[in-house]
């Protein structure tokens, strides 16, 4: 046994966990179907959001993990639902006003109000798949609405015809007694106005397959559920879909935690073997609400990848995912700097610490090198300091501070460059806010300002770092009131590097200027 399989089968990181939940399903016999079925589900009734790419994204590390641990061949089906009802419009697209003469109809047959796709649905899902692909994840794209269309759910559909009462009787035991009056698992296409009807049945037949129901109207209408002019309500979809599909895995937000046991039992009654199920914490913006497609509020995968790398997003996916975490641009510069720490440490583990490393689940065992010679958050402070508006002003005090580093030897450390400036110009840049020195302070930096002049020694964090300390520790205790004073009237930020690392960066002459400048009053408005 490799050293990695071993220590995955004692990892206590989370997918190596869920991994060995999901292989005691087939330790006695594989599946017959040849494979593990891993799934995932989008609702494409709104833009993909971010929380959408986590949950492909930490399925896919279940999934790479439980690789490490079974030779059983797997699979990864990310499954749209496309064809249920526009039930609202989206805040956050165009055309609203067209939008509204297809409410009702299913999300493939509404109009594209960004006029770039044949429907909504499509124009969404084209959205999702370019999410992935960007991230490279390896998996097959279902839609509902082919699904149902193509008779590939046929077989489930006439179950749940037979099966009719034993199905109602698990939904109408979670229905209010007004909605459980007219509830059907079954929904009709209208065949005139293309609809999805929300109407009782007046009849389930089992001898033809067939529903006969009527319409808002009242004229009377009998449709087989086959071949796409019908579609399951969505918690019976659920369950019918795991079935339909041989899901042995499934992974969703703790909203749908407590429908778990009507989805269990659904596929469970149409001839299926339940599957595996990890529940995971909602996103929350930066007000503390959840995310929502409909509202578009919180962060978008684009707008993560304007400031920062995939990996980074991947790593921040990775991170405690039955914890509710605030997904906001403030949360971008830690998880660049903790995702290249864990880089850097990856060589020096034994294979049990590589195991627990978000950056082995990140990459799937192919772990690159970090070339990061300068902290991302380090970057910030330095665009704030020399109002860098291109990455090329960044090089300048990159190459004097790491002579070998390069554009083109360095390309992480190229890239970071660039979401730095952006990042610094669009949030910290507005946000800035200096202050005059006190008395004290003022007699503080005026030392350190003549300490650094004098200075000729080496021009390395640790040794810079040691005059900050020693001009500090003279005129301080607790020293985290000299730090602050720093960062406040030199940086104009309530927190920021360490300090020695910064005046190597920046340059001790150019801290010195610095200093003059924030002493004569430069930086404070009025």
């Amino acid at each position: 046994m490799s050293d990695l399989r071993q220590a995955a089968l004692e990892s206590k990181a989370w997918p190596f966990e869920e991994a060995r939940r999901l292989a005691k399903r087939y330790e006695k016999k594989a599946p017959e179907k040849g494979y593990v079925l891993f799934e995932t589900g989008y609702g494409p009734s709104g833009l993909p959001h971010i929380g959408t790419f986590g949950e492909v994204l930490r399925t896919t590390m279940i999934r790479r993990a439980f690789e490490v641990i079974s030779d059983i061949p797997t699979r990864l089906i990310c499954f749209s639902d496309d064809m249920d009802g526009m039930r609202k419009i989206p805040g956050n697209v165009p055309n609203q006003e067209r939008l509204r003469e297809d409410i009702q109809k299913p999300l493939t047959s509404v109009y594209d109000p960004f006029e770039t796709h044949d429907s909504f649905g499509h124009h969404n899902n084209a959205m999702l798949r370019r999410f992935l692909d960007t991230f490279g994840f390896e998996y097959e794209f279902y839609s509902a609405t082919e699904f149902y269309k193509s008779g590939q759910f046929d077989e489930v559909l006439k179950r749940a015809v037979e099966k009719y009462d034993a199905v109602m009787k698990v939904m109408l035991k979670s229905l209010r007694e007004e909605r459980a009056a007219t509830y059907s698992i079954f929904l009709p296409i209208h065949p005139e106005t293309g609809r999805v009807l929300y109407v009782p049945m007046k009849s389930v037949n089992k001898d033809d397959y067939t529903i006969t129901f009527d319409d808002e109207d009242g004229k009377e209408w009998t449709l087989p559920v086959t071949g796409g002019n019908v579609k399951l309500q969505w918690k019976p979809d659920f369950g019918a879909r795991w079935a339909a599909l041989g899901v042995d895995f499934e992974m969703y937000g703790k909203d749908h935690s407590t429908n778990t046991p009507i989805y269990d039992s659904i596929c469970e009654i149409l001839g299926g073997k339940k599957p595996e199920h990890f529940t995971y914490e909602l996103f929350l913006d930066d007000q503390g609400q959840k995310i929502s497609k409909s509202s578009g509020n919180g962060i978008s995968i684009d707008e993560w990848l304007t400031y920062a790398s995939t990996e980074s997003l991947s790593y921040f996916m990775f991170l405690k995912p039955k914890t509710a975490k605030r997904l906001y641009f403030d949360v971008i510069p830690k998880a660049m700097d903790e995702y290249h720490q864990q880089l850097q440490a990856y060589p020096t583990q034994d294979a049990k610490g590589q195991a627990a490393n978000p950056v082995w689940h990140i990459h799937a065992g192919d772990v690159p090198a970090s070339d990061m010679v300068v902290p991302f958050s380090m970057l910030l402070n330095l665009a704030s300091v020399s109002g860098a508006e291109d990455k090329e002003t960044l090089w300048g005090f990159i190459r004097r501070y790491a002579p070998e580093a390069s554009p083109e030897t360095n390309p992480q450390m190229d890239q970071a460059a660039g979401f730095a400036v952006r990042y610094y110009n669009d949030f910290v840049k507005p946000g800035k806010v200096f202050r005059a020195a006190t008395e004290q302070e003022r007699e503080a930096l005026e030392a350190l300002r003549d300490a650094l002049k004098a200075y000729d020694g080496d021009e390395t964090d640790e040794a810079l770092q040691s005059v900050v300390y020693t001009v500090g520790r003279e005129r301080f205790d607790p020293m985290k009131a000299w730090f602050s004073c720093l960062y406040e009237v030199l940086l104009g930020a309530s927190q920021g590097p360490r300090f020695g690392g910064f005046i190597a960066l920046y340059g001790v002459q150019e801290t010195v200027a610095l200093i003059d400048r924030a002493l004569a009053g430069d930086f404070v408005e009025g």
